[in-house]
């Protein structure tokens, strides 16, 4: 029997690649039953890098930039061939500064525009960046500034302190080709040659409004001024539409990372996109289950929300349409009557007396003993409980 796994991470405790090879790992007691066809995924959040490289046969690079708050950092991110596939978070994530005390007014992207330079200079023609689990609010403007753009005052002086200083924005400048430059909306230009840049997003939220990065997502990261916060972003909108001819604030995903939805678009050309949707077609997954005989997913927590775009549902979806049985292993399931007619198996991994900060600790004891539970039903068909 040819298995595909393809989960998703168990945040906080075992990345996708780990939860994966655990799921193996009970399979492998069984040997000579079992194919196993190893798949990682993501949706476009902390691990699409790991997912994509690790599909690639990618190697991994380091380069030397700052967190959101100006600290000297080292952040990694992957190549295979051409191909850079990058975290905001590993420049500019929340995680990063939370021994501080939260300041939007100062967070910025310079960072993430660091590591995009950085590939870029390594010889990537296209760069695939996944934006969530930002500090940020700063609509991209911090990456922009580091690829050569500059925002100007009303007396042509560059504005360096960004992005506390977006209210005095008065103009915005490209770079010449040669350096770094936004021609035609097709992408950054170093030395003539385009670099096209794909965002994997999981959100659809405008730039600006009630559903915007400012009101929705900014709490999180400090804001406490909303009024504030999106009279500055609302600035920067209009001031990009004047000077580099677009306006993507209410593209769905505009308002993803504070807003660097929007500036990736403005500044670089890029094209947003469903971060499963886009993972999946990079590591070839419709093929992938359409070998197997059965599918393997899962993540942390699988509930309602898992309904709406989340990785183990595209999997399970893609399962369905392709006939193929599936499972779903989470450390916690909820709603499981809603979800019930999408898997054919849900398993819960962590014991029901037992408390969230243990079952962390024990991740991956507690999957590979759910993982055993799954391969008994699969080679004792007859007792399997499909729920």
């Amino acid at each position: 029997m040819r298995i595909l796994i393809a989960p998703d991470k168990f945040k906080g405790s075992l990345s996708a690649t780990v939860v994966a090879q655990t799921i193996a790992e009970a399979f492998h007691e069984h040997p000579g039953q079992f194919e196993l066809d190893l798949c990682p995924i993501a949706d476009g959040g902390e691990g699409t890098a790991e997912a994509i490289i690790t599909a690639k046969n990618g190697s991994w690079v380091e380069c030397q930039t700052i967190d959101a708050q100006n600290r000297a950092v080292t952040a990694k991110y992957g190549l295979a061939a051409a191909e850079a596939v990058m975290e905001m978070s590993a420049a500019s994530g929340l995680a990063m500064v939370n021994d501080l005390v939260l300041d939007p007014a100062t967070a910025s992207t310079y960072g993430t525009g660091l590591m995009m330079l950085d590939a870029i200079r390594c010889g990537a023609k296209r760069i695939i960046i996944g934006i969530g689990g930002s500090a940020t609010n700063d609509a991209g403007t911090g990456m922009a500034r580091a690829l050569g753009f500059r925002f100007l005052d009303d007396q042509d002086t560059e504005l360096e302190n960004l992005p506390l200083d977006l209210d005095k924005l008065h103009r915005i400048e490209s770079p010449t080709v040669g350096a770094f430059a936004r021609m035609r909306g097709d992408g950054l230009v170093l030395a003539n040659e385009p670099t096209e840049v794909l965002v994997a997003c999981d959100v659809t939220n405008p730039l600006l409004g009630p559903e915007g990065c400012t009101r929705v997502y900014g709490p999180q990261k400090g804001v406490e001024d909303f009024a504030y916060f999106e009279s500055r972003l609302e600035r920067l909108a209009h001031i990009v539409e004047r000077d580099l001819g677009v306006n993507p604030a209410e593209v769905p995903g505009a308002g993803a990372a504070g807003g660097l939805g929007f500036g990736l678009m403005a500044f670089c050309g890029a094209q947003l996109t469903s971060g499963f949707d886009l993972i999946a077609d990079l590591i070839d997954l419709r093929r992938r289950v359409a070998a197997a005989d059965f599918v393997i997913t899962g993540e942390g927590r699988v509930d309602a929300q898992t309904l709406h775009g989340k990785g183990p549902m595209g999997v399970a979806l893609l399962a369905r349409e392709l006939g193929k049985p599936v499972a779903a292993l989470a450390g916690l399931i909820e709603a499981r009557e809603a979800l019930s007619p999408h898997f054919d198996h849900l398993i819960q991994v962590k014991p029901e007396a037992m408390p969230i900060p243990e079952a962390i600790q024990n991740a991956r004891e507690l999957l590979l003993a759910a993982s055993r539970t799954l391969t008994a039903r699969l080679t004792t068909p007859t007792s399997a409980d499909a729920r």
